[in-house]
């Protein structure tokens, strides 16, 4: 295992090691600048407005009540899958999120850490053809 040839390919440590702390910097930043607030549970669909968190809750719970009868039982492993996913849906569905007020500087520098960090990590998985030295007139004896 080479550590210098990252992904298998010649070269590319550098670059890789850079475009990752790049990548957790201007990711850690542009998180920083990120307010999530809950809101009401609205399930369009499902019920009126704020009142509809109940009704999400029956796959799984009869998903659950069929897996405490039978643990091998496909159709309660479904269900209480189902159910986990239209809750994890429904909470992610209901946040509201803010990019707080900050300068143009700032966002700038964030996204161009995130997208120059994602290049580099990208760039140092292709192959690199190493630096050729220039030949002094020393070489050719």
């Amino acid at each position: 295992m080479d550590m210098n040839n990252v992904g298998g390919t010649p070269g590319g440590m550098r670059a890789f090691l850079l475009g990752l702390i790049m990548i957790a910097v201007g990711g850690y930043l542009l998180m920083n600048q990120v307010t999530v607030h809950g809101g009401f549970w609205n399930f369009g669909f499902l019920g009126g407005y704020g009142r509809s968190f109940g009704i999400t809750l029956i796959p799984m719970l009869f998903g659950i009540g069929i897996l405490f009868f039978d643990g091998k039982s496909f159709v309660g492993r479904f269900l209480t899958g189902i159910g986990a996913l239209f809750i994890l849906a429904g909470v992610i569905v209901n946040l509201d999120i803010h990019f707080q007020q900050t300068s143009l500087f700032n966002t700038l520098v964030m996204l161009i850490l995130l997208v120059g960090g994602l290049g580099l990590v990208a760039r140092s998985v292709m192959p690199m053809e190493p630096r050729k030295r220039k030949r002094s007139a020393d070489d050719e004896d």
